[in-house]
C-alpha cells in the first residue's frame, strides 16, 4: 500500500485580506506572508515536497494562541500549529493553505513543583530546554525522541524516543494540557493531582491529536529523580536475530534497564564514519542503566550474561559522562550519519512498534526485504518496547524509487499490524501514515475518530487533512 496521494493544490486558497489585516494589526511583525519563512514552515523531515501555507504567526502567549484560532475560525481559514518543525510524516504541510501558528517563542517555564515532581512549560520550551531549567533540583524531565523537539509538539504526537522502555511514553508523562479549542475557548484537560476518575480523560485525548482537535499551549509533565549511578555499554552480536533475542529476554527477565538501542550493521558503519567512532561494525546493541551503584552493577551483570548466552561479546562501557554523552549523540546523530551512505540522496523514514515477543521475527522479515531491495537503508531502534525505525535512501525526483521504498514500508506496516502491532511506535500519523489506520483500527474505530474531529473541530480548520480525512 503506497502513501496518499498529496491533496490536490485547489483545497488551497488565498487567505483572505479581511483576515490578513487584522492579524497584521494584532501581531505586526509577529505575522509575516514572507516567501522564506512560509517556506520553512512548510518543510519538514517526510517523504514529501514542501507545501508552504499563505502565512505565518508567531504566538507568544495563549491570549496570542486564542486570538489567531478565533480569526481564522471568524473567516474559516485553516491554523497548523508549528513546534520546531521536526516531525516526520507530513503533520505541518500546509496542504490547504491557511496560517502556520508558530509556538516555538513561548518559552516560559511556568513551574516547577520539585516536590510533586512535576513542572508546567509553554508549549515551545523543548526537552533540552526543561532540563536546563531543572539544574540543581535533582530531576530530569526523561523523555527523548533524538530531535531536541518542543514540549507541545512532543505531546501532539504522543513522542517517545530511547528512554521510553523505563520511563514510557509522552501518554504516561503528560500530566495536564492547556488548549486552545476550535470554538475559541481555552480549557485546561486535568489538575496536578496523580490520579483522578473525573470525567473523561480529555489529556489522553489531546495527547497524539496532532493539531487536529486544538492548539496546545501550556503542558504539565512528570519529572523524576536524577539516577544516582548511570553507565552505558556496547554489545555487539553476530546477526540481528541474536541481537534482538537478547533484548526480548531482557525485558521478559523484569531488568529495569533505562535504555536499549538496536542499530544493524549499515547504521553501525554509517555511524562510525559520521561521528568520527571506532564501534565494531556488526549488529550491536548500546545499553543504559540507571539507578544506584549496586542496582546498576546488579542490572549490568544479568544483561551481560543474557548477550553472552546469545552470542554477545563482552560490554565495552562508557561510564564518564562524555563517553557516554559522545555515545548517545552518535546514535541521535543516525539519520544524518545514514543520509551520507549515498550522499546526495533523500530519506524516508518509517516506524512499526510490535509486542516484544513478536520483535525478532519482524525485524527478521524486514532484514529479508530490505536484502533484497536495491535502495541502501539501514534499520535502528528503541527495541526494548518493541519500536524500531527503517530509513530508505532514494534519489530525489526518481519515482522508481521512491515507489520501491513505499513498496517496503507497506509490507514493514501490514507486517507489523497482523503480529497485533502498529503503524507507527512514536513517528504519528501525519499524512503518510492515513491509508493504513483502516487496516490496523478497522472501519468503524476510524468512523468514531472522524465523529469526534467533528464534534471537536466542526469547520474542520485545525491542521486539516491529517490523521483522518472528512472528505
Amino acid at each position: 500500500m503506497n502513501h496518499p496521494a498529496m491533496p490536490a493544490a485547489a483545497f488551497a486558497r488565498p487567505i483572505p485580506e479581511g483576515l490578513a489585516d487584522e492579524l497584521a494589526a494584532r501581531f505586526g511583525e509577529r505575522f509575516t506572508r514572507a516567501a522564506a519563512v512560509c517556506l520553512q514552515h512548510g518543510r519538514d523531515e517526510s517523504c514529501y515536497e514542501p507545501i508552504a501555507p499563505d502565512a505565518v504567526v508567531f504566538a507568544h502567549s495563549t491570549e496570542d494562541v486564542l486570538a489567531v484560532v478565533k480569526l481564522c475560525a471568524q473567516f474559516q481559514v485553516p491554523v497548523i500549529p508549528y513546534g520546531t518543525g521536526s516531525s516526520l510524516e507530513g503533520h505541518l504541510l500546509a496542504i490547504r493553505g491557511g496560517i502556520s501558528l508558530d509556538v516555538s517563542e513561548m518559552k516560559a517555564v511556568l513551574a516547577i513543583n520539585a516536590e510533586d515532581l512535576t513542572a508546567t512549560v509553554e508549549a515551545g520550551v523543548t526537552r533540552k530546554e526543561l532540563n536546563d531549567a531543572l539544574h540543581g533540583t535533582g530531576l530530569f524531565f526523561p523523555i527523548d525522541p533524538g530531535a531536541d523537539a518542543s514540549l507541545g509538539g512532543m505531546s501532539a504526537t504522543r513522542a517517545s524516543g530511547t528512554n521510553a522502555v523505563r520511563y514510557g511514553t509522552m501518554r504516561e508523562n503528560v500530566v495536564a494540557l492547556t488548549v486552545v479549542t476550535a470554538a475559541g475557548k481555552v480549557i485546561r484537560t486535568a489538575r496536578r493531582a496523580k490520579k483522578s476518575s473525573a470525567g473523561y480523560d480529555l489529556t489522553r485525548i489531546f495527547v497524539g491529536s496532532e493539531g487536529t482537535l486544538g492548539v496546545i499551549t501550556e503542558v504539565t509533565v512528570r519529572l523524576y529523580p536524577l539516577p544516582e549511578a548511570i553507565s552505558a555499554a556496547v554489545c555487539n552480536f553476530a546477526d540481528v536475530d541474536s541481537a534482538v533475542r537478547c533484548v526480548i529476554e531482557t525485558i521478559q527477565a523484569g531488568i529495569p534497564i533505562a535504555r536499549v538501542e538496536f542499530l544493524d550493521t549499515a547504521c553501525v558503519r554509517a555511524v562510525n564514519h559520521f561521528s568520527k567512532l571506532t564501534l565494531r561494525e556488526s549488529p550491536l546493541l548500546l545499553f543504559e542503566f540507571h539507578g544506584s551503584p549496586s542496582s546498576v552493577a546488579e542490572q549490568a551483570e544479568s544483561v551481560q550474561n543474557l548477550a553472552r548466552e546469545n552470542g554477545g561479546t563482552d560490554f565495552e562501557w562508557a561510564t564518564r559522562p562524555e563517553d557516554r554523552t559522545r555515545l548517545w549523540t552518535a546514535r541521535h546523530n543516525a539519520y544524518f550519519a545514514g543520509l551520507q551512505m549515498r550522499p546526495g540522496s533523500r530519506a524516508i523514514t518509517t516506524d512499526v512498534c510490535v509486542p516484544i515477543s513478536q520483535l525478532a521475527q519482524s525485524i527478521s522479515q524486514t532484514n529479508e526485504d530490505l536484502a533484497a531491495s536495491q535502495l541502501a537503508s539501514m534499520i535502528v531502534g528503541h527495541v526494548g518496547d518493541g519500536n524500531y525505525h527503517v530509513m530508505l535512501l532514494i534519489e530525489p525526483g526518481s519515482a522508481a524509487d521512491l515507489e520501491e521504498a513505499e513498496a517496503i514500508n507497506g509490507r514493514l506496516v501490514s507486517r507489523a499490524i497482523a503480529q497485533d502491532g502498529t503503524c507507527t511506535g512514536e513517528h504519528g500519523v501525519g499524512l503518510h501514515k492515513m491509508a493504513f489506520l483502516e487496516e490496523e483500527h478497522g472501519a468503524d474505530a476510524l468512523d468514531l475518530m472522524r465523529e469526534l474531529k467533528r464534534a471537536f473541530d466542526p469547520q474542520n480548520i485545525l491542521n486539516p487533512g491529517k490523521i483522518v480525512s472528512l472528505d
